[in-house]
């Protein structure tokens, strides 16, 4: 558009009447939108521990909380997993989309330029509005020129587009935050079993050497007469069912290296370590008083589907301005011609600008039937929203009552350990004074190994639990609440 034609004063003088009236104009045809009968039925709550959109600030905390477990084998391994997750970069391919739609919406709300060449060779007719010499001629013809077209957004149509654009993104950040604490949890807690698993196997080679034991002597008995063939039957059963149990043991611990392999977005498991780190050199967490309702608000999850609530309501928002009219302004300056050489001509010289207006009048109730789906979609965010919140709730929960309860647990599985050990180290007392004999030793010991494996297994769902729990707080925040013990 040529410069010198907007600034010119009987440029206004003429044009802004026109202008004025379209937009009178315009406002009261958009008075006549018709939303009767399209209205939302879900009210979205605010609870106490939900985040509103401009605190998704929130989700800068902590994030690398699994190092409090002090286990430099995990910390590698999440770092691996961060890295190199396939999962996690789907997250990430699908926020950079998010922003690009975002960036494509923003375009939209400003004056947009363009330019225009065109030469052509060819016929004019003799019978068409061309005269002759042109008409019946074979000539070229050419425009340059430049256009520009800016749409006014008088009712908020392109605004609330930009916001739902907003939104969307803003969601699929928070996505890619909760899928970061999902893989990150994930990690732990497959490492975590496959710890459980390394030292479950170290207690089934003690039972196993422990029955290889039990049957020497037993043999030794039968041949001395002092046993029956029944025991020697009998000790012969507890061989299998040991070997048995490590063939379990070793099965489940292969398939638990595949998992983690997959967490790490390796195609096999053979980069991992031979064995991960003892049970007992792991950081044992425990909850360091009362956890806040409010600290939910910045999980990741809640504060997407807040945001998808703040999308969808743009989105319906941006469906009513569809009922009103659209106002635009246009120009465009260049050269035409008929004949390449005269094509910069001051004759050849061409410009206009003006106002241009569209208002649907009939459109078979499409307008309506987008508006109720955009109002549905609406609905649809905020109960979700609400799902999302008392799921959240009921995580958090579950987690520190299983939390506390593996605590008392522990509490009860030392006492048993302990009765037993005692019991063991009695037995082996009389045994080196000559009052038993070593097969009771080794009965001894198997309640000792029962309880270890008992030891074992809740010393494994403790961290498991903990895992947990830092998930359900949304990630890093969970460390606000833990402490070693």
């Amino acid at each position: 558009m040529n410069a010198k034609v907007l600034t010119s004063p009987r440029f206004f003088p003429h044009f802004a009447p026109r202008l004025l009236i379209l937009a009178l104009l315009s406002a009261g045809l958009g008075g006549c939108a018709d939303f009767s009968g399209i209205q939302q039925q879900a009210q979205l709550q605010e609870p106490a521990m939900s985040s509103a959109p401009d605190n998704a600030s929130a989700l800068t905390v902590r994030s690398d909380w699994w190092r409090d477990f002090g286990d430099e084998q995990l910390d590698r391994l999440e770092a691996r997993a961060l890295a190199n997750s396939p999962s996690l970069k789907v997250a990430q391919a699908r926020l950079a989309r998010a922003q690009a739609v975002l960036e494509v919406a923003k375009g939209v709300t400003l004056p947009q330029v363009g330019a225009q060449v065109d030469a052509n060779h060819q016929r004019f007719t003799a019978n068409g509005m061309v005269p002759p010499p042109y008409g019946g001629a074979v000539l070229d013809t050419a425009t340059a020129q430049l256009t520009a077209s800016w749409e006014l957004d008088f009712f908020g149509k392109y605004r609330a587009a930009l916001d739902a654009a907003l939104g969307s993104a803003k969601a699929a950040e928070a996505d890619t935050q909760a899928a970061h604490v999902l893989l990150a949890a994930q990690v732990a807690r497959t490492y975590f079993q496959w710890v459980r698993l390394h030292a479950q196997t170290a207690v089934a080679e003690r039972a196993l050497a422990q029955r290889q034991q039990t049957l020497q002597l037993v043999q030794d008995r039968v041949k001395a007469g002092l046993d029956t063939r029944l025991e020697l039957r009998l000790s012969e059963a507890g061989l299998p069912e040991a070997r048995l149990q490590l063939e379990t043991l070793a099965e489940q611990s292969a398939l638990t290296r595949h998992a983690l392999a997959a967490l790490l977005g390796d195609r096999d498991s053979s980069a991992l370590a031979a064995a991960p780190t003892g049970l007992n050199t792991i950081r044992q967490l425990a909850i360091s008083g009362t956890i806040p309702v409010d600290v939910l608000g910045i999980r990741p999850d809640i504060v997407a589907a807040r945001w998808r609530v703040e999308a969808a309501g743009k989105d319906m928002r941006n469906a009513k301005t569809q009922f009103y009219p659209n106002i635009n302004l246009v120009g465009f300056a260049g050269f035409s011609s008929i004949g390449l050489p005269s094509l910069f001509n001051g004759g050849s010289q061409q410009w206009g600008v003006g106002p241009a207006l569209r208002l649907p009048i009939f459109d078979a109730g499409r307008l309506r039937a987008n508006l109720r789906g955009k109002t549905a979609e609406l609905d649809a965010a905020i109960e979700s929203y609400h799902a999302a919140v008392v799921d959240a709730a009921r995580d958090v929960a579950d987690q520190v009552t299983s939390t506390q309860a593996v605590l008392r647990q522990q509490t009860e599985q030392r006492a048993a350990q302990a009765a037993a050990e005692a019991a063991h180290a009695i037995a082996l007392q009389r045994y080196e004074a000559g009052l038993t004999n070593y097969l009771t030793v080794l009965n001894a010991e198997t309640g000792v190994l029962n309880q270890r494996r008992v030891g074992v297994d809740l010393a494994a769902r403790a961290l498991e639990t903990r895992v947990r729990l830092m998930h359900a707080l949304g990630g890093g925040e969970a460390s606000r609440f833990v402490a070693a013990r």
